[in-house]
């Protein structure tokens, strides 16, 4: 499966009186990676929801290679390649680490036993999980968490790559952790696209930035000029989570 083309064509979302997508519209070429900024409330996390099937926008489409999916259940999606983590890890604690992903490995990839085995084998690994495999879920501290959480997005496996703030709690060295990993799917011809308030980590890893507020598209561009987009300092400049020597 070659990574999607996803587009994103004026999508509109509002929870009563509160609008959290407002004709958004925004292209991903295949094999790019894109980070996605704004302030809390912006809509980011509304967006995955509604281009992983999870929401329905009210207005609007979502392709992928120019196919409509935008009434599509989020397991068709699944099958479609778009795999996503959530900005608070979703692990069955109860299951083992092993046995968390196996389970993306066969009922989201669709494979059978011994290929399910061997992709939750090999994406542990890739996700420096392999020593606490048969550990259960639920005793695992916050970086592994995270870890474990882009590891059963991986375990669908996928071609586009959602990320939901998996560096946010994590110390320096943790999230360079994380960086080295979303390079490393990079490499490997996945598109990412990654929501994140820990700005220099999407600096050392996407392509290309956009800003959101109020469920619009502020900025989108090199990420350089974007940080440097008076509009978006103005946005980011107060906020708790993000400092001013991320935006110089």
């Amino acid at each position: 499966m070659t990574a999607p083309r996803l587009e994103l064509r004026d999508l509109s979302k509002r929870f009563g009186s509160v609008i959290v997508a407002d004709g958004l519209s925004l292209t991903v070429p295949p094999n790019q990676a894109l980070g996605i900024v704004g302030p809390n409330g912006a809509g980011k996390s509304t967006l995955f929801a509604m281009i992983s099937g999870e929401l329905n926008p009210d207005r609007g489409t979502v392709l992928l290679d120019g196919v409509d999916v935008t009434r599509h259940r989020a397991d068709v999606r699944a099958a479609h390649g778009i795999g996503r983590t959530f900005q608070i890890p979703r692990p069955f604690e109860g299951m083992t680490v092993f046995e968390n992903v196996l389970v993306y490995a066969t009922a989201a990839a669709g494979l059978r036993k011994a290929e399910a085995y061997r992709l939750a084998a090999a994406t542990l690994e890739r996700c420096g999980l392999g020593d606490v495999a048969n550990r259960p879920a639920g005793a695992l501290g916050l970086l592994n968490r995270k870890r474990l959480e882009v590891a059963r997005a991986l375990g669908s496996n996928p071609q586009l790559l959602l990320l939901d703030e998996v560096a946010g709690g994590l110390t320096d060295p943790e999230v360079a952790l994380l960086v080295d990993l979303v390079n490393g799917l990079k490499a490997e011809g996945l598109t990412v696209v990654w929501i994140e308030h820990v700005v220099h980590a999407l600096l050392a890893s996407v392509d290309r930035l956009a800003c959101l507020a109020g469920g619009r598209l502020v900025a989108d561009g090199d990420p350089d000029d974007v940080l440097k987009d008076p509009s978006v300092r103005d946005l980011y400049l107060g906020h708790a989570g993000v400092l001013e020597e991320d935006l110089q």
